[in-house]
Order: structure tokens, then C-alpha cells, then sequence
């Protein structure tokens, strides 16, 4: 079986990211299986989870994997279509009963950690819903090396590769739904030579790899960074790959498999709602669909 055709053969979830990204299928392909992610496999099951109380997991924030946040950012990472019924039920349960753990408030109003609002950024844009307060305080809170930091009110000074990323990622799709504005494009691309500077994995002071799990990839991949995730992030933002990206491909090259494939290599601590790969150590159909798209960015699929 090829690569192409394994993929192929998931979920609804995968399939039309593949048909899309790597097959170039028809525009009316593409909807007509992407429509079936909220009514059949992962999505629909997801989408079963939520409690009356609109919560997934008891959370809003916690537990880490099996959280109201956690679960949007998932369903939007499937691309489940924000028109859907069902879906538009689920969010509106969220808008009106979920509030975060810290001080009571409201989710679409966000929190007061920027790696937590980054992705409330991203999943209210994706589904409509009004996040403009919360975008205006990330602006606020950018830092002077152009990145995020979680712990930047405990007196950090210094961009968080995590934290970061989890921002552009909000801030990207709030400019694809919205339109964006100057600031906000400003603020983004900011964080992007965050990225780029440290060569997607690499302190700016010394050289040094940051972190050896941003050479691992995982899925999903919470809050954590890793370089398949950041280079993903470029491909969708489209950015031009240049030389500060070269490591960062080669690592992602250097890790498919003979057959083609790309592993899980870390499933992260905690208890998931589901599996959606088959195991540690074996091949990732999540990993293997965003590594053959980046490639392709990259013109070197």
C-alpha cells in the first residue's frame, strides 16, 4: 500500500486534509468528506464527549488532554466544519456554561496565561465566536524578543517556544477569519522571526538546541512545541522557506522511515479521550500527513 493510499484509508479527519494538501481532489471532494468529520469517526465521537454542562473532561483547562480547550483545539486541528448543527450546538453550550478555572470567567472571554488565550484565540475564530478582547491583550503582552512567555508575569523576559507557537496559531486563524488587521499582522509575523531566528529549535545566546523533545513529534501535541509543529505553522501562515528552516527540514527528512512513514514518537503524559495512532515507536498517520505536506512546501516532497 502506498503512502498516499494508507493515509487515505482513516479517518474523515485525515482523508480530506490529504485530498487538499497532497492529492490536489476537487474543491467539492474535499468539502463532501471533510462534512463527514462531525457525523462519523473521531469528530462525531468527540463531539459526544461534551457533558451537558458544555464541558469536555470537567475542564476548561484542566485536565490537559481531555479538556474543553484541549478537545476544540483537536476539532479545529481535524478541520470539523464550524457550520454544522451539532457543532454550532456544542460551541454555544461552551459560550454559555463553560468558565475558566482561574477567577470564574467566561471561555470566550479567555484567561490570563497567553499560551492558555492563544488557543482561545484559535478555536473562537474558527467557530465565530468573539475573541477581539482577548487578541488586543496578546498584542499587549508580546515581548521584546518578539515571542510569548507563560511565565512572563513571574518575571520572565524571554519568548516560550511553546507558548509562542500555541499564539501564532490563534492569531493566524483569527486573521483568516476576520480579515486581521495591520497590528495583528504585525504582532504575527513578529513571532514568526522568533522562530526563525532561533532556527526553529535553537537559543539565539549560545546556539544551543533548546529543548531535544522539539526534535520529537508528537500528536496532539498540547502545549508543547516541536519543530514539525512550528514548521507546519510556517506552511500555513505562508512563509517562504529559507535557510533558517534547513535544520529543522533535514530533522523532519531524517525521520521518515523506508516505507515512507513518520512515527509518534511522544506520546505525551496523561490520559487521552482516545488513541488516534497506533502506539509509540510506530507509524503516525497524523505525523506522516503534516511532515508530506511541509515537504511539499518546502518543494523537496
Amino acid at each position: 500500500m502506498s503512502v498516499i493510499d494508507w493515509l487515505l484509508d482513516s479517518d474523515p479527519s485525515i482523508r480530506w486534509q490529504v485530498m487538499r494538501d497532497l492529492t490536489d481532489a476537487r474543491p467539492d471532494e474535499v468539502a463532501a468528506e471533510r462534512a463527514k468529520i462531525a457525523v462519523e469517526g473521531w469528530g462525531a465521537r468527540l463531539l459526544s464527549l461534551q457533558a451537558p454542562d458544555g464541558r469536555w473532561g470537567g475542564g476548561a483547562a484542566l485536565p490537559s488532554w481531555t479538556s474543553t480547550n484541549h478537545t476544540l483545539w483537536l476539532l479545529c486541528t481535524m478541520g470539523v466544519d464550524p457550520a454544522d448543527a451539532g457543532v454550532r450546538r456544542a460551541v454555544a453550550l461552551v459560550r454559555d456554561r463553560v468558565h475558566w478555572e482561574y477567577d470564574d470567567l467566561r471561555f470566550f472571554d479567555g484567561e490570563v496565561e497567553p499560551c492558555i488565550n492563544g488557543t482561545a484565540v484559535m478555536i473562537g475564530s474558527y467557530f465565530g465566536e468573539a475573541v477581539a478582547g482577548i487578541v488586543e491583550r496578546l498584542l499587549r503582552e508580546q515581548m521584546a524578543d518578539g515571542g510569548w512567555n507563560c511565565e512572563q508575569e513571574h518575571g520572565s523576559t524571554r519568548g516560550s517556544f511553546d507558548t509562542t507557537i500555541r499564539v501564532l496559531e490563534g492569531l493566524l486563524e483569527h486573521e483568516r477569519v476576520t480579515g486581521g488587521s495591520p497590528e495583528v499582522r504585525t504582532a504575527r509575523e513578529r513571532g514568526e522571526q522568533y522562530l526563525l531566528e532561533r532556527r526553529m529549535l535553537r537559543r539565539l545566546s549560545t546556539g544551543e538546541v533548546i529543548d531535544r523533545r522539539y526534535t520529537q513529534f508528537s500528536f496532539p501535541p498540547g502545549w508543547h512545541y516541536d519543530v514539525l509543529r512550528g514548521l507546519d505553522y510556517l506552511r500555513a501562515a505562508g512563509a517562504k522557506p529559507d535557510d533558517r528552516v534547513a535544520e529543522a527540514i533535514a530533522i523532519v527528512e531524517e525521520k521518515r522511515d523506508a516505507g515512507g512513514r513518520w512515527p509518534l514518537e511522544k506520546p505525551h503524559e496523561g490520559v487521552d479521550h482516545f488513541a488516534m495512532d497506533e502506539g509509540e515507536g510506530k507509524p503516525s498517520r497524523w505525523n506522516t500527513l503534516h511532515a508530506l505536506r511541509v515537504l511539499r512546501w518546502t518543494g523537496r516532497a
